[in-house]
């Protein structure tokens, strides 16, 4: 297990939420804050800008897109909001989300809604257990069958890798099936950016796409990537807010205070092995663990024969209580006084808890998970 900012007592699956930094990283986010504080006038001035040049440069070339295609804004939510609030939405303009949306992104729809009434929000029906094979088929049918007028728009916001329950999607198929029925594709890829391998948005060709740096990248949070193709960049006319130094819409955003972005996040990766290595140590932890995880609950996997998973697992919880607040509240008591944690969630009728695996976990973190779940399971169905 790799050092990192963590307690040495505290068993945590928390990367998916917040994110962690390896303690080189953390160090070099300290020494860049003093920097800054030692002459804050002449590092916003000289500094600030050839620092955040190099990291749109490196991590550009990290997602297989060109430099003035991406710009670094505070967080996954974030960019997905500067792009759905810069379109002029009109009467028959369609938004379409899933089921398993994050809800900062469907309120963000919702809202959008209220101050839009003339528009139309539709929802893709997805739950899980599933195939990529059937979400295919069944958002191709789902496009084809939304009311078209001359004119209008239809957005659709795809996950990459949804949140929860925590699943790589088949999202390159679904931009080539918005490409056929002609629906813009906006990517909500908070978590693929350090988890999802071989990312080329040229290839891909997404309409946007947006990814959280500080969750798998181990950027300092909050830091995200938003990507932008020339061919949609008219669309993104102010950043939100709209930056001091906006004059036209050719502007691009601004970036989050500097200590976030700092390169050493990416240097880290490279010295311990790459993305390669990083993720193949993740994944396999994930489905080694998760499947362990299952013996200790006696239940199932959400994700059986790996489709879904890359670094995060979902596994079933020994749970007949229904899916409410009170519920979630003393599972997580529960964990958070035995300072280990996952995320556990209800779905489709279900309780599951979500592990996201990293560098700094080891299969007996997810014994010790398995201990504490397995006590406050049976003392809530008690």
């Amino acid at each position: 297990m790799l050092d990192c900012g963590l307690s040495e007592t505290h068993i945590a699956f928390i990367q998916g939420s917040y994110g962690s930094l390896p303690l080189p990283v953390l160090t070099a986010c300290e020494k860049m804050t003093r920097e800054i504080e030692a002459n804050p006038d002449r590092f916003m001035r000289s500094t600030y800008i050839p620092i955040l040049r190099d990291v749109h440069a490196r991590v550009a070339a990290l997602v297989g897109a060109d430099t003035d295609e991406c710009v670094i804004v505070p967080n996954a939510t974030h960019g997905v909001n500067t792009v759905l609030r810069n379109f002029a939405l009109n009467e028959g303009d369609i938004v379409v989300i899933n089921d398993v949306t994050y809800n900062a992104v469907s309120r963000t729809v919702q809202y959008l809604k209220d101050v839009n009434p003339q528009i139309t929000q539709s929802i893709f029906a997805l739950a899980f257990p599933t195939t990529p094979a059937i979400i295919i088929d069944a958002f191709r049918a789902h496009l084809k069958g939304l009311p078209r007028k001359s004119g209008c728009k239809i957005i659709a916001i795809i996950d990459s890798i949804a949140s929860i329950p925590g699943a790589l999607m088949p999202w390159k198929e679904l931009v080539k099936i918005c490409k056929e029925e002609d629906v813009m594709s906006v990517i909500d890829a908070a978590h693929s950016i350090g988890q999802e391998l071989d990312i080329n948005l040229k290839e891909t060709d997404p309409d946007f796409w947006i990814s959280n740096c500080h969750k798998w990248l181990y950027a300092k949070r909050g830091c995200a990537v938003l990507y932008v193709p020339k061919r949609n960049q008219h669309f993104i006319r102010s950043s939100i807010p709209t930056a001091r130094n906006y004059v036209s819409p050719s502007d691009p955003p601004g970036g989050p205070e500097p200590p976030n972005f700092v390169e050493q996040f990416l240097y880290f990766r490279q010295w311990i092995g790459g993305e390669h290595r990083i993720n193949e140590y993740c994944r396999n932890l994930a489905l080694a663990g998760g499947k362990r995880l299952a013996e200790i609950l006696g239940t199932r996997l959400l994700d059986e024969n790996g489709e879904f998973t890359a670094n995060m697992v979902n596994v079933g919880l020994p749970l007949t209580a229904e899916g409410t607040l009170d519920v979630l509240s003393r599972i997580n008591a529960h964990l958070e006084e035995k300072n280990v944690n996952g995320k556990p969630y209800y779905h489709n009728g279900k309780w599951w808890v979500r592990c996201s695996t990293q560098i700094y976990n080891e299969m007996s973190d997810f014994e010790k998970l398995g201990k504490e779940l397995a006590e406050v399971c049976k003392t809530i169905d008690d």
